[in-house]
């Protein structure tokens, strides 16, 4: 008897027709702006092709149009967090250099002049993402890195996979063995628009700009969520060994055939006046593009001439970004409001009348502190100028003019609150700060949601599940007053709350219970002592191992600590002489929280006692990470600059150019990889 019925083969059939089709629709909507279905149609027969795989389990098919996003993926990332790590970071096959940057059109001009004759200048459209470096073997993706630090990057595949415009697999047979291609991922304005939207409506804190929600969204766990966010990727460069073409925009032709997003508006210029028509046309017709930009980017289209031209320690020399100037408004400041941050600083808010800025409605920017508001002179019914620096956080920069028969007060007469607007306290400004601070740390709401934000952060506690929202919501129930209240909770307190239940209950006690394990310097870190951060609690914890040894140290024995300083120093005193604070303590020890680590280890050697190094560039043997530690294990000291009192600098391949001349200029010694490893074994 045949497997199956005549009734299920044309199903079977309309099923990899659908698939053939959302393939096509997806490239022509994608790569050739050609949409042929509309995006109802579209859903309906993707909704169609799940429901049809599901009733055919064994036509199963990991190239499918559904496929992009997968429950197998999920569990692959919680497996991930569970060993400790969320992605497996991978060393680049080319680095990931930036570009050189110019607000200047003359130098714009400089560069294109100084090129040799007759040569071919791409320019393309720079796009306010992440860059990300894609990974083809035998035409199948896999590795999808983020830039990281230039030489190594996280891989997010899982992620990226859910990016439509991006194939997972090439099939033709001009594919090379091996063939990377980079891009940015951008999420469009429209979709920032509704995240932003949903999130107000939930009351979740809102994206600054759409790189922010991008960058949030390629590093989430859950890709289903990634998925529904809609991210993009506009590729640009492609490198690899016997690729085809011999020019960079021959290749990219290639890459668009192959099925890549290219953009459209790349275009071959050959003169100057090309160049600069360029830049000029779409430094206004970019406000139209679906997608964020913030430049121009110029590459030397000969592939031959790029290798010859090379690079400096940084950047290409054949290739330059031209970033458009920060666009401004005029617009009306309405009043001023004042917010009160984790530490009690408290910070003036410019409401504004809305106005566009790059794509986004603006209605908000900082003020920073009553200094600011008072070297400004502005105060509400001024008409202020907004910009955005980096066309990323709004920020005002001055004001019109007032008419001469303005005979509102002087801004001489403007008075900052001398009372928190959160809980009533008096406010204090310690001498020498321009902030206003509120002293009341315990009785204080957004002081006390704040600190409880900062102790289940991802670099402190890292409880999952304990976000702005849930914290918010567990306060005004009464069941979270302060960090220790968090270990006090029950399943029963969670599950009944709003927009929450059982397995949120049960995530979330999870969490609780695995922070139990985070390291006693982490522990440090998440206390939320002011002006302590990671890096400084670190050092602090490996002097004095216990929450007991510390708590007895003095002003004096702390600032002998490397990076602490009086203000620090003071800051810890004070904490602990906070009986709120001590119990707080006992209770996150009864709780089983780390408040010990292991005793300070003894220096390796004294061999760089006295000594202060500067480390730079990339090294073959250690990570630079792994080269601070020996330096401080042997007696030294890490610095980050360079001044006449570095005693030498630990020279890796592609050491900062900014470095070595002051070096030069200083006379201060250079040290190789092997001549250090060297000085610190004796040899």
């Amino acid at each position: 008897m045949d497997l199956f019925s005549d009734i299920e083969a044309p199903e079977r059939e309309e099923l990899l027709a659908l698939r053939k089709e959302l393939e096509e629709a997806n490239y022509k909507y994608y790569v050739l702006n050609q949409p042929t279905l509309s995006d109802q149609e579209f859903d309906f027969k993707m909704h169609r092709l799940q429901d049809l795989e599901a009733m055919f389990p064994d036509m199963y098919d990991a190239k499918s149009p559904t496929q992009h996003v997968g429950s197998d993926l999920v569990e692959s990332q919680k497996s991930k967090e569970k060993s400790g790590k969320s992605f497996e970071t991978v060393k680049h096959k080319y680095p990931m250099l930036s570009l050189a940057n110019s607000y200047s059109r003359e130098e714009i001009e400089d560069w294109v002049r100084k090129l040799p004759q007759g040569v071919e200048i791409v320019c393309e459209l720079k796009y306010d993402g992440l860059s990300i470096s894609l990974w083809y073997e035998h035409g199948v993706l896999v590795r999808a890195l983020t830039r990281g630090d230039g030489q190594q990057g996280d891989d997010v595949i899982a992620n990226i996979k859910t990016i439509a415009s991006i194939p997972w697999r090439i099939e033709r047979a001009d594919v090379p063995d091996f063939f990377e291609l980079r891009g940015e991922v951008l999420l469009p304005w429209e979709r920032f628009e509704a995240l932003n939207k949903e999130r107000e409506e939930q009351e979740e804190p809102l994206f600054a700009n759409p790189r922010n929600a991008a960058s949030g969204t390629l590093k989430l766990q859950d890709p289903r969520e990634v998925a529904r966010r809609g991210l993009e990727a506009y590729l640009y460069y492609m490198l690899g060994e016997n690729l085809p073409g011999k020019t960079h925009f021959e290749r990219l032709a290639t890459a668009k055939e192959w099925g890549f997003h290219i953009s459209e508006a790349i275009k071959v210029c050959h003169s100057v006046d090309e160049v600069m028509n360029y830049i000029a046309y779409w430094d206004t017709e970019r406000k139209n593009l679906p997608v964020a930009t913030d430049g121009i980017v110029l590459k030397v289209n000969d592939l031959a001439q790029q290798e010859e031209l090379g690079f400096t320690a940084k950047t290409p020399r054949w290739a330059i970004a031209y970033k458009f100037p920060a666009e401004k408004q005029l617009t009306l400041l309405k009043e001023i409001t004042y917010q009160v941050g984790r530490t009690g600083v408290v910070t003036p808010v410019a409401n504004l009348e809305p106005v566009q800025l790059s794509g986004t409605i603006v209605q908000r920017a900082t003020l920073h502190n009553e200094d600011f508001i008072k070297q400004l002179d502005i105060r509400p019914g001024d008409r202020v100028w907004v910009e955005k620096g980096g066309e990323i956080i709004p920020k005002i920069t001055g004001r019109e003019d007032r008419p001469i028969s303005d005979e509102r007060l002087a801004i001489s007469d403007y008075s900052f609150p001398t009372v928190c607007p959160e809980c009533g306290a008096t406010l204090v400004r310690v001498e020498g700060e321009a902030a206003w601070r509120c002293p009341n740390e315990s009785g204080c709401p957004p002081q006390i949601k704040g600190k409880i934000e900062h102790f289940v952060s991802r670099k402190a506690m890292d409880i999952e599940g304990l976000g702005e929202e849930t914290i918010d919501l567990l306060y005004r129930q009464g069941l979270l007053h302060n960090i220790a209240d968090i270990y006090d909770l029950k399943a029963e307190d969670i599950a009944t709350q709003e927009r929450l239940g059982d397995k949120s209950a049960q995530n979330m006690l999870a969490g609780i219970e695995a922070s139990k394990q985070v390291p006693w310097a982490r522990v440090l870190f998440a206390l939320g002592i002011r002006m302590v951060g990671e890096t400084t609690a670190k050092k602090i914890a490996k002097r004095y191992n216990s929450i007991d040894s510390l708590q007895w140290a003095t002003a004096e024995q702390l600032c002998a600590i490397d990076d602490v300083g009086p203000q620090i120093a003071e800051n810890i005193v004070k904490y602990f002489e906070d009986i709120r604070n001590l119990e707080i303590l006992e209770r996150l020890r009864q709780a089983g929280v780390q408040m010990e680590g292991e005793a300070a280890e003894e220096p390796a050697s004294d061999k760089l006692a006295g000594m202060s190094i500067v480390i730079s560039g990339t090294f073959e043997h250690h990570s630079r990470d792994e080269y601070k530690e020996l330096i401080e294990q042997n007696g030294g000291k890490n610095v980050g600059s360079v001044s006449k009192k570095t005693s030498f600098i630990l020279a890796g391949e592609n050491m900062g150019p900014e470095k070595r001349k002051k070096a030069e200029e200083l006379g201060i010694p250079l040290k190789s990889e092997e001549e250090f490893l060297q000085m610190i074994s004796g040899l």
